[in-house]
């Protein structure tokens, strides 16, 4: 009976006896997977190459600034200005270091000066007691030599002792000047300063300023 009918009966009653919808449908969404995942690596791609663009874009430009810099600037000649920078370092902290220990020696100068200065102006001209010269001159009036000897000897020892701080201002490189018109008084001082080559010359104006603005200023003249 099956060899007498139609085999193209048989074949299209046994595809009938077959569910291949299932199948066919799981192949549907295989192929739109596949479409998906391809469009997904397409899309990353060309994100991919967008990017790989700008990165040689960025390092063209980096390189040819790379160029420029190396170019207008020599390894020997900054290797040059580090050693003369170097150099100027050391020799400015031994000038610095020179001038601390200057500075410390006229300090100390100073205070040996100013100690001195103060003790002769104890002592007197005459290296004493001011109050025992005195004594000996009224002493000298007394014994027969009368008043004018002994104003005379004030006179000597005021003028020596004037006399006496001239000489140590001299020392000191201080030039005191007394102006006749101003009735016998100094009005004018002149400073020289030998180790900066520096002269400096001071109108002195009691009225204006005092002794210790003077006697500051002088020093920092100094």
């Amino acid at each position: 009976m099956l060899l007498e009918e139609d085999p193209s009966t048989l074949i299209a009653h046994t595809t009938q006896n077959f569910n291949i919808a299932p199948d066919r449908h799981a192949v549907s969404r295989v192929a739109e997977s596949l479409s998906t995942l391809q469009q997904a690596r397409d899309l990353r791609l060309r994100e991919s190459e967008t990017n790989l663009k700008k990165l040689a874009r960025t390092l063209n430009t980096l390189q040819s600034q790379h160029q420029e810099v190396t170019s207008s600037h020599s390894s020997a000649e900054h290797a040059s200005l580090i050693s003369r920078l170097d150099t100027q370092k050391f020799r400015v902290a031994k000038n610095v270091s020179d001038l601390e220990m200057e500075t410390e020696r006229l300090q100390t100068q100073l205070a040996e000066l100013q100690a001195r200065l103060q003790e002769l102006e104890l002592q007197g001209v005459d290296g004493g007691d001011a109050s025992a010269a005195g004594a000996g001159a009224t002493a000298t009036g007394e014994n027969g030599n009368g008043s004018g000897s002994g104003n005379g000897g004030q006179v000597r020892s005021v003028e020596d002792e004037v006399l006496l701080r001239l000489k140590v201002y001299r020392s000191l490189g201080i030039e005191i000047e007394r102006e006749e018109q101003d009735g016998g008084e100094f009005t004018r001082a002149v400073v020289r300063n030998d180790r900066r080559g520096d002269v400096c010359v001071v109108n002195v104006d009691r009225h204006r300023f005092s002794r210790f603005f003077y006697a500051n200023y002088f020093w920092q003249t100094l």
